[in-house]
């Protein structure tokens, strides 16, 4: 069989009308009309209608293909002819011709299927079978079959085209794509290591990549200047929502360059890959600090698709009556609320007060919650008596409340404690009230993060240890000081998700050790762990910088997926397991024996910070 004369389905039209070919491809559905036998066949391109006739198909092919099921591989050899006006299927893109078959052969029988592949309705009117639910674990058992479903091969062919557009854009602006290991050492990177044991190297271990965050910069110090990679990391962390233990990113990294080049180059890539699927972003991309976006939101990766920006209220309350308020503002604390603008019919008294003040805001990490509804003019609650005439016109004026709004405030001795709460409650309160605007697409940089988060036992990196901070007189001893430090970090998000993030780096050797004193490393933990990296850097470093992107989480929100899984090809499930393969699974003794595994004893064991 000569399959250089094949014919993709989906590239057949009206002006092939006449046309004799040979297709190949799966029985996507079939629809027995007595003599008459159709046949939706289906192929990577599309689904095209194909007719066993007796009028013009042999009577030995007619038998034949009474014995087709869904999902069996055939070729068929047929004339294209136009269907008839009231037959046209407007559910494909072939449905205004079909393939009057004359020759059939079943490469491959298919067993029964453990779920529906089809998702094309075979005439005009009937219902689309796209979206049926198949319980998740079962479609990744059999993923071979739930990938051959027209939808999941549209978001695999799409995430392919995404990364095509990168890598063009990048290698016009004169990147090169470069891989880097995976099998490296482990490094810290803020989650648990993946470790290969060696065989060659009995009781040592190789682990696998969080990210190429060290080559990277070696690649600058090299020369190479402009790098990227669409690279696979991997991380072992507790199962979260849209998070898998192996994932791409697109990594990037460049030298002799400051914050707007990065900006520059990453808006371009991420207008025309959201353009794949349709979508339109305004440029240029607003920028908000970290300090900012967490006084106004609540949160470093704030949703901009709705209002409920913050309030401080906390000094029109310094002199107040109610005891509650005016203990808090004693004590230094902070009182912010939102305005949640002619809600208030859908908030009714029980809502708020036993909803909200009594079990939602607790269990949001809130001692509790304050609301006054405007009504004619006047705010109304149960303590709104606790607030004298000037207080009342003063909460008005400044949540600018008007008749049908509901100002809620949240108050407390922490101020990061009310930001996070009313962060919280102003996503729950969007997604009740249906307010977030699901068609559109906010992105926002987030800057100037803090360099250095508090431990109980000192500090930690907000990034990793290879940002840049804002200045470099200080002293890795003094926490305080530490803590005051912002970072050259920033940070991609959209619609209340992080896309990516990166930073310009250390490219001074003593710099870099003083951080990495800060973190309390010693001189030879700092020797063990990174001197060859500090190595690399006394031989001229250039000053660089980078980005990396969550490629898995970019294409799910450009395709608008429920979930990653949709967009990687063989993903893990929630609990990161493999329905297909059964892994992780467990190996036979003799590898364990060979890797010198069973001679690690305690006293083997190594603490490390």
């Amino acid at each position: 069989m000569n399959f250089d004369e094949r014919t993709f389905c989906g590239d057949i039209g009206e002006d092939d009308v006449g046309k004799t070919v040979m297709l190949a491809g799966w029985v996507d559905a079939l629809r027995d009309h007595g003599e008459v036998l159709f046949i939706h066949l289906r192929d990577r391109t599309g689904v095209i209608q194909v007719v066993f006739s007796p009028r013009e198909t042999p009577e030995s092919v007619c038998l034949e293909a009474a014995n087709l099921r869904s999902e069996y591989c055939i070729t068929v050899t047929g004339r294209i002819v136009r269907r008839d006006p009231a037959t046209v299927n407007p559910h494909i893109s072939t449905g205004a011709v079909e393939v009057v078959v004359s020759g059939l052969f079943i490469i491959n029988r298919a067993e029964n299927l453990p779920f529906p592949i089809s998702e094309k309705a075979m005439v005009a009117g009937a219902a689309l079978k796209k979206g049926e639910t198949v319980a998740e674990d079962l479609r990744l058992k059999y993923r071979y079959l739930d990938l051959r479903r027209p939808s999941m091969q549209e978001n695999l062919l799409k995430r392919h085209r995404i990364f095509q557009t990168l890598r063009s854009y990048l290698d016009s602006q004169g990147f090169i794509e470069i891989e880097t290991p995976i099998l490296t050492r482990s490094t810290p990177e803020g989650a648990r290591d993946y470790l290969v044991p060696s065989r060659l190297r009995p009781q040592h271990f190789y682990a696998l990549p969080q990210s190429p965050q060290l080559f990277k910069q070696l690649l600058m110090l090299s020369g190479f200047e402009r790098y990227f990679q669409l690279a696979r990391c991997f991380r072992d962390e507790d199962p979260r929502p849209n998070r898998q233990p192996e994932f791409t990113q697109l990594d990037l990294e460049a030298s002799f360059i400051d914050e707007e080049f990065i900006y520059r180059h990453v808006e371009e890539m991420t207008v025309r890959i959201f353009a794949i699927g349709g979508i339109s972003l305004p440029r240029p991309f607003p920028r908000m600090t970290w300090s900012e976006a967490m006084d106004r939101f609540g949160a470093d990766r704030p949703d901009l698709r709705f209002g409920f920006s913050f309030i401080d209220a906390t000094d029109l309350f310094r002199e107040t009556s109610y005891g509650i308020f005016r203990k808090i503002v004693d004590a230094g604390g902070h009182i912010k609320g939102i305005n949640v603008k002619g809600q208030s019919e859908k908030l009714s008294k029980n809502i708020l007060q036993n909803d909200y003040a009594k079990t939602i805001v607790p269990s949001l990490g809130g001692r509790g919650m304050t609301w006054v509804r405007v009504a004619d003019g006047r705010l109304e609650s149960n303590i709104v008596q606790f607030f004298n005439e000037a207080e009342q016109q003063a909460i008005k004026e400044r949540f600018q409340g008007e008749d049908g709004d509901v100002l809620i405030m949240i108050a407390d001795s922490s101020y990061r404690l009310v930001c996070q709460v009313l962060g919280l409650l102003r996503l729950h309160l969007a997604e009740r009230l249906e307010l977030i605007r699901q068609a559109e697409y906010r992105p926002l940089w987030i800057t100037d993060f803090p360099l250095f988060e508090a431990t109980e036992k000192g500090v930690t990196s907000t990034h990793h240890p290879f940002t840049s901070p804002d200045r470099n007189d200080f002293d890795p001893r003094n926490k305080d000081e530490l803590l005051s430090l912002k970072s050259r970090a920033y940070d991609l998000v959209m619609n209340g998700e992080e896309l990516g993030g990166g930073s310009i780096r250390i490219s001074e050797p003593a710099v870099q050790r003083k951080i990495f004193q800060a973190l309390d490393l010693s001189d030879e933990e700092i020797e063990e762990k990174f001197g060859f990296f500090l190595r690399a850097f006394s031989y001229g470093a250039p000053p660089h910088g980078g980005l990396a992107l969550g490629m898995d989480r970019v294409v799910s929100m450009i395709l608008g997926t429920p979930s990653i899984r949709e967009v990687i090809a063989f993903p893990k499930n929630r609990s990161a397991y493999c329905p297909l393969t059964e892994a992780p699974s467990m190996v036979d003794r003799r590898q364990l024996a060979e890797l010198r595994l069973f001679d690690l004893g305690v006293d083997r064991v190594i603490l490390r910070k």
